[in-house]
């Protein structure tokens, strides 16, 4: 029966990682036995188990080690990663290794390299004359590209809970609108404090419901107070806080009032079609055109604004990205530095943003609806967190814990 010894190390206890890895080699019916175990004794201290690892041939026995490599366990033997050259432009190799978002090592050259820029579902493409690995997506991969194929030679590093208390400890129990607000938003203050110390990015992804439930004026507040370095949206969110601006409406709804305002229907076409007539949103707030709002706080303080576009929206705005895959290459970029990413009141939005996020990116979604929150922070790490909420409410209590 062919075998392999395995090794996971670190709070392998606390964190489930050595259940899981138990669970994963019963549930594709391979056997295990348990080498060496050392359980740290205090808190900082890691763990560490050797498994002999066994399935009933070499193919079952590869397959258990892909998984568990995604795991964070790793071979002893460690190899050196196996790689095959792309045939075309945007096309990998059919044996391609698949990224997840946790930090990710490769063995070349008879070293572990951290791969760059991980994200989800790419490859990852090796430079032999830096010796660098760089995770690409498929659609950037050129031809003649060396590629990691296998699972041989690679190493995730699961993340662990942290060993202080804290707001980003990942929630067990379900999403829940009664879980109590207060410490939860106090929480996610404290979070932004610690990224503006450690000078890392805050990223906000917003959808028009933050303008339409009032919220719109908070998040102005937030952006003008320096607690926003970059925000992704698409055409609706800019439109409805330029409608805002002009009228005062969202949607035809007056937002003092909350009535419905005579002839609001068409409000927010006629604010894409004054914005497209100056060009765009930074002409216009150059033009005082616009002078306020969420928008004109980003042209004004310089916060990059990246609107990527979808095939419902109406106009639409001159900066909206219509071209999906250089709206993606463009938020990329953006999310490179980003310590804590703020998900309100989108879905669309917010999951193309998780797929683009490493794993040790604090994230923090917020929504009116159960459901959206689940999907979205849901995703199997310690960092994030869901609260149920409208956005308006959110950020009005985000702003008061700010001191704003």
């Amino acid at each position: 029966m062919p075998s392999e010894i395995v090794r996971v190390s670190g709070h392998i206890i606390d964190s489930l990682i050595l259940p899981k890895v138990l669970d994963e080699i019963m549930d594709l019916d391979g056997t295990f036995e348990i080498l060496q175990l050392s359980i740290g004794k205090r808190k900082a201290d890691p763990s560490t188990a050797r498994l002999k690892v066994s399935a009933r041939s070499q193919p079952a026995l590869q397959t258990i080690l892909k998984r568990l490599v995604r795991l964070g366990a790793t071979p002893e033997f460690a190899p050196d990663v196996q790689l095959a050259r792309a045939r075309k432009d945007g096309v990998l190799p059919s044996t391609f290794y698949s990224t997840t978002n946790l930090p990710t090592f490769i063995r070349y050259r008879g070293r572990w390299r951290a791969v760059e820029r991980i994200e989800m579902d790419c490859g990852i493409v090796v430079d032999p004359s830096r010796s660098r690995a760089i995770c690409t997506p498929m659609i950037h991969v050129k031809r003649a590209d060396l590629v990691v194929c296998g699972s041989s030679g690679v190493r995730v590093v699961p993340l662990e809970r942290s060993r202080r208390r804290e707001v980003f400890q990942f929630m067990h129990s379900p999403v829940s609108p009664e879980k109590p607000k207060a410490q939860l938003i106090a929480g996610v203050a404290q979070a932004m404090r610690e990224m503006k110390r450690a000078r890392r990015k805050i990223l906000v992804v917003a959808g028009p419901a933050l303008i339409h439930t009032g919220g719109g004026a908070f998040l102005e507040r937030l952006i003008r107070a320096g607690w926003v370095d970059v925000l992704f949206a698409g055409n609706g969110l800019a439109t409805h806080d330029i409608e805002s601006a002009l009228f005062g409406t969202a949607l035809g709804v007056d937002l003092s009032r909350g009535t419905q305002t005579r002839d609001g229907h068409d409000h927010h076409m006629r604010a894409i079609n004054t914005i497209r007539d100056c060009g765009g949103i930074r002409q216009a707030v150059r033009r005082r055109t616009v002078t306020k709002g969420v928008m004109h706080a980003c042209v004004a303080h310089r916060v990059p604004y990246v609107l990527a576009g979808s095939i419902r929206d109406d106009g639409p705005l001159p900066d909206v990205l219509t071209d999906a895959l250089i709206a993606q290459d463009v938020m990329r970029q953006q999310v490179r530095g980003v310590g804590l990413a703020l998900m309100i009141a989108s879905t669309l939005h917010a999951i193309a943003t998780g797929n683009l996020l490493p794993a040790t990116v604090k994230t923090v979604c917020v929504d009116i609806n159960p459901a959206v929150v689940t999907k979205l922070s849901d995703r199997g790490t310690f960092q994030g967190i869901g609260i149920v909420s409208d956005a308006a409410s959110f950020l009005r209590e985000l702003c008061a814990a700010l001191r704003l």
